[in-house]
């Protein structure tokens, strides 16, 4: 990811995660929605169909919120963005989360800043030669999520480098790890598997992907939005 398209993602998240902070009511709705619901919201899932997605949809095909999860390939072309906003703008709660590449990403979030959509998640995700670093955004709605991965960036084996931030200014979090082997597209299926498993009493744990499939590499984006 080049410095002006990561600077322009960081400036769309920290907008979006501030807008909700700052809102009278914004951080209100989103703890009452997100943390005290019995049942998760409708989601949909953004994917771009490339192993990261594949792995990202294995997560959240076992959290509770797969019932409730309808897929969709992301894209650049018309049908795609007027479809999204449409769908931002109906008035209906709902989250999106996915994971795709920074163009697609980019596109996502200036919807949702435009509709008044709150993001509570933004994670830039760097992967090669079986290591991988994460710089993540994220609101209190979203907390637990960045150190769940944490943990499974360790188990992983990969060597990985890890940093989050809360725009109130929470304790920063910093995590890092040697490699220990190859690394795997593990750490794609638990972040789905948090993302769709937000505000619920969820126990169960991302399925394990094969240890046979070969490391990501590449760059992503994740997000969570609620509208």
């Amino acid at each position: 990811m080049n410095i002006e398209r990561r600077t322009l993602l960081k400036g769309m998240a920290l907008g979006g995660l501030a807008g909700a902070a700052m809102g009278v009511s914004s951080l209100a709705m989103s703890k009452a929605m997100l943390g005290g619901q019995a049942q998760p919201l409708p989601t949909l899932v953004l994917v771009d169909g490339e192993a990261a997605g594949k792995a990202f949809l294995a997560g959240v095909g076992s959290s509770p919120a797969a019932g409730k999860a309808e897929v969709q390939r992301t894209g650049l072309g018309l049908d795609f963005i007027l479809g999204l906003e449409k769908r931002l703008r109906s008035g209906q709660p709902q989250r999106i989360i996915g994971l795709v590449d920074d163009a697609s990403a980019a596109l996502i979030l200036d919807l949702a800043r435009s509709s008044g959509a709150r993001v509570q998640w933004l994670g830039q995700h760097s992967a090669t030669g079986g290591a991988s670093r994460h710089h993540l955004l994220s609101a209190d709605s979203a907390q637990g999520c960045a150190l769940h991965l944490g943990q499974q960036l360790h188990a992983c084996g990969g060597g990985f480098s890890l940093s989050e931030q809360n725009p109130l200014g929470g304790r920063p979090l910093k995590l890092a790890g040697a490699r220990r082997s190859g690394g795997s597209a593990q750490w794609a299926a638990s972040l789905g598997h948090s993302l769709a498993s937000l505000g619920t009493a969820d126990s169960t744990a991302a399925p394990r992907i094969a240890s046979h499939q070969p490391a990501l590499a590449g760059q992503f984006v994740s997000f969570s939005i609620v509208a």
